[in-house]
C-alpha cells in the first residue's frame, strides 16, 4: 500500500525509468539508422575516410576497376580528394583532375540547368506545349498494350490526353522513352526504328522520336528516356543556336569549365579519355558513345565528357544554391523551383520498377531530390533534401545542402557502378560525426 507521497515518488521513479528506456529506445533507432538524417553540422573523421581509399585500392587491385576520382568537398574546401588506379590498362597514366571521364546520364544534369537558365530568360516557359516548338508533336500517339486472349500482345495507338509540355520534358514524364531497356512493345518499337542510325542532328533525332508512340500519357509516369534530347532541341529552337554554343554561353564559360563538352578532338587531350577495364566496355545505351569521333549529334541526355576539376565547379554552384565566385547561374527562386520534388503524391505521377531516382526521393526539374527516408530499414544514408544524379559510366554526385557538403565520383565502370556508387555513399556518411 503506498500512501499519497510514496505514489508520487514511486510514479516519478517510474517516469524516469520509462523515459530512460525511451531515450534508449531511441538511441538505439538512431543507431540502427545509422547514416540517415544526421544532425546539421557533422564534420568528417579523416580515420574513417581512409576506408573509402582501402575500398577503391582493392577494386583496383582485383582488376575490378581500371581507375576512379574521389572528391568530399564540405564548406568549401575539400576534405578528401584522391585517385586510384589508371586512366587505361594499356597506357597505365594516372589518373588526375585533368582526366576526361564521359558522363552519360550525369549530362542531363548540365543540360537542365541551363534550361532553367532559358526559363529564367523567358525563351521557354515550363507550361508551353513541346509542340509550339517542335509541331511534330501535335501528331503523336501513346501505345496501349493490349492482350489477346492467346496471351499474345499487341499495340493500340491513342490519342494523348494532353500535350506534352516542356515541364514533362524535365520530369521525365513526357511518356518518351528509351529502346534498350526493359521489354515493353513501346520500346521495342524504339528499338526497332533504328533511331540511332546515321549521321544526324538533334532536329533530326526530335522528328524520329516524335515518329514513335508514347509510352505512357503524358504526366503519368516517371519514364526514362529521350525527354531531355527533345529538351535540347527546344532550346536550341528558343535561343536560335546549337546546344553547345548555348551550353558554354550561359554555363561552361561562367563556370570555367573548360574540359567539359560533347567531344574530345585535341590529340593531346584524347590521350587523357579514362576507359573501362577491357571486359567490361560495354555501356549497355543501344548505341556507340565514342567522343573522339565527332558527330552532328550532341546527345544532351548522355554525350557529354568532363574532368574533376569542371565537375567540381558545377556541383559547389548546385550547393551554393546557383551561384559561384560572385556569378550567379540561376536566381534563387528558379534554383528552388529545380530543386523541389515536382512528381509527390499529388501530382498524378506513378512509379514503376523503372524509378531510377529510387526509394525517398522525388525528382525536380533535372534532378533526384531526398524527400523521405524510404521503405529500406535502416534508411539508406544521406538528408532530406539532398540532390543527386549518376550515369551509365558509373559516374555520381550527391549534393547535401544540410551538411553543406557535395562528393563527385568519377569512374568508367559499367558493370560495377551500382555496388560501387551504394558502398561509397555508405563509407561516407559513416565518416560523418557531430
Amino acid at each position: 500500500m503506498f500512501r499519497g507521497g510514496d505514489m508520487i515518488l514511486h510514479f516519478r521513479r517510474f517516469a524516469l525509468l520509462c523515459g530512460a528506456l525511451l531515450s534508449l529506445g531511441a538511441m538505439s533507432l538512431a543507431r540502427a539508422e545509422g547514416t540517415y538524417e544526421i544532425p546539421a553540422g557533422a564534420h568528417f573523421n579523416q580515420d574513417k575516410l581512409a576506408k573509402v581509399s582501402e575500398f577503391f585500392k582493392n577494386e583496383v587491385a582485383t582488376g575490378k576497376i581500371a581507375g576512379a576520382t574521389v572528391l568530399i568537398e564540405q564548406h568549401g574546401k575539400p576534405v578528401y580528394h584522391e585517385a586510384f588506379g589508371v586512366q587505361d590498362v594499356v597506357s597505365k597514366a594516372p589518373i588526375t583532375d585533368k582526366t576526361i571521364f564521359r558522363l552519360f546520364s550525369m549530362s542531363k544534369a548540365i543540360t537542365s540547368v541551363v534550361a532553367m537558365q532559358l526559363i529564367e530568360d523567358g525563351k521557354i516557359k515550363l507550361d508551353d506545349p513541346l509542340s509550339k516548338y517542335i509541331p511534330s508533336f501535335a501528331n503523336v500517339k501513346v501505345g496501349v498494350e493490349k492482350k489477346a486472349e492467346d496471351g499474345t500482345k499487341s499495340l493500340e495507338l491513342v490519342p494523348p490526353n494532353r500535350p506534352i509540355t516542356i515541364h514533362d520534358l524535365m520530369t521525365h514524364t513526357s511518356g518518351i522513352t528509351y529502346g534498350f531497356y526493359g521489354d515493353s512493345l513501346v520500346r521495342k518499337a524504339y528499338r526497332d526504328a533504328n533511331i540511332y542510325a546515321g549521321d544526324f542532328d538533334l532536329a533530326e533525332f526530335a522528328e524520329r522520336i516524335a515518329k514513335l508512340p508514347l509510352h505512357n500519357q503524358p504526366g503519368a509516369l516517371w519514364q526514362y528516356g529521350h525527354s531531355t534530347d527533345v529538351l535540347a532541341r527546344v532550346m536550341e529552337i528558343a535561343a536560335g543556336k546549337p546546344l553547345i554554343d548555348i551550353m558554354r554561353e550561359k554555363l561552361l564559360d561562367p563556370l570555367g569549365m573548360v574540359d567539359t563538352g560533347f567531344f574530345v578532338t585535341d590529340p593531346a587531350k584524347q590521350k587523357l579519355l579514362a576507359q573501362p577495364v577491357p571486359n567490361d566496355s560495354d555501356f549497355r545505351v543501344g548505341r556507340i558513345n565514342d567522343p573522339t569521333v565527332v558527330k552532328k549529334i550532341q546527345f544532351a541526355s548522355g554525350g557529354m565528357v568532363t574532368t574533376m576539376a569542371d565537375y567540381q565547379r558545377f556541383a559547389q554552384m548546385l550547393l551554393n544554391g546557383g551561384t559561384l565566385d560572385g556569378k550567379t547561374i540561376l536566381k534563387p527562386a528558379t534554383f528552388k523551383l529545380m530543386t523541389t520534388d515536382q512528381i509527390g503524391p499529388a501530382s498524378g505521377v506513378d512509379r514503376d520498377y523503372f524509378y531510377f531516382p529510387g526509394d525517398g526521393f522525388g525528382f525536380g526539374l533535372g534532378l533526384a531530390v531526398r524527400t523521405d527516408p524510404g521503405n529500406a530499414k535502416p534508411p539508406p544514408p544521406g538528408d532530406l533534401g539532398e540532390l543527386k544524379w549518376d550515369g551509365a559510366s558509373g559516374c555520381y554526385f550527391v549534393i547535401d545542402p544540410k551538411q553543406d557538403m557535395f562528393f563527385v565520383l568519377l569512374e568508367q565502370t559499367p558493370s560495377e557502378r551500382q555496388r560501387v556508387q551504394r558502398t561509397l555513399k555508405q563509407l561516407i556518411y559513416e565518416a560523418m560525426e557531430n
